[in-house]
């Protein structure tokens, strides 16, 4: 075994390499009792610790689908009273992949898996994850035209994207980027604020059968799927900090 040190304890399902990297920065990690390093290498019998504790051997991962309401947020910092963490209250350590904004609702997936996170992060470009919104007022064929060719926001311009309109004021959305509140963003370019945003889907995997602040465990099926469609994610650039691959 050699391991870069964030790749070795993003594999033992403690926390995803972004994370991890934020520990070492910290001071807070320990290669045989040595503060270690970014781009320090862990060998056969190292021994490394978090806060003075070792890393324990991965365990078997965990994938959960929750259809989360508002009001949760999609941190790990127990000291937000409104944590995801505490809300789903799972027996072991779990994280969310990727985040929805606070007001926003649906899809979101937690695992205590690190590598299986980095690896669906890194892919996000290539992924779709799809969305149901409402706006504050009416929207016409321009506002669909001009959400389906791009958006200037945040200095670029978004790629563009299937966009459907579902009623006077609601549409439909299909994002392969995740940009930091991206549809929020969009909308508000366009002269619209977002009174509603639900995710429904992402890549497979949909809200079917998972009633409002429910979750579930990835069906046997469903985790093979997946897996296959992060296989080559980790040959994929990574993207920027505001592009995380699953916002919305």
């Amino acid at each position: 075994m050699d391991k870069s040190i964030n790749k070795y304890i993003s594999e033992t399902g403690f926390c995803s390499r972004r994370e991890a990297d934020k520990y070492i920065e910290q001071g807070r990690v320990t290669i045989n009792d040595n503060i270690a390093s970014k781009g320090n290498r862990v060998e056969d019998g190292d021994v490394v610790e978090v806060d003075g504790e070792p890393l324990k051997k991965k365990k078997a991962t965990v994938l959960i689908a929750l259809n989360k309401p508002k009001g949760i947020t999609c941190t790990t910092d127990l000291k937000d009273k409104t944590n995801i963490i505490d809300y789903v209250n799972f027996s072991s350590r779990i994280f969310p992949i990727g985040r929805l904004d606070k007001l926003s609702e649906g899809l979101i997936f937690l695992t205590n898996d690190g590598d299986i996170v980095n690896k669906i992060l890194r892919a996000g470009n290539q992924h779709e994850k799809e969305y149901y919104v409402v706006v504050d007022k009416p929207i016409n064929l321009e506002f669909i035209k001009a959400m389906r060719n791009g958006v200037r926001i945040m200095g670029t311009t978004t790629q563009k994207c299937f966009v459907h309109q579902e009623g006077s004021d609601r549409f439909r959305i299909i994002l392969t980027q995740g940009l930091n509140r991206q549809i929020r963003r969009m909308c508000e370019a366009l002269g619209y604020n977002v009174r509603s945003l639900k995710r429904i889907r992402i890549m497979n995997m949909t809200l079917k059968d998972l009633a409002p602040g429910k979750w579930r465990y990835f069906t046997k099926e469903e985790t093979t799927t997946i897996n296959e469609m992060v296989a080559t994610s980790s040959k994929t650039a990574k993207g920027n900090n505001d592009n995380d691959g699953m916002d919305e």
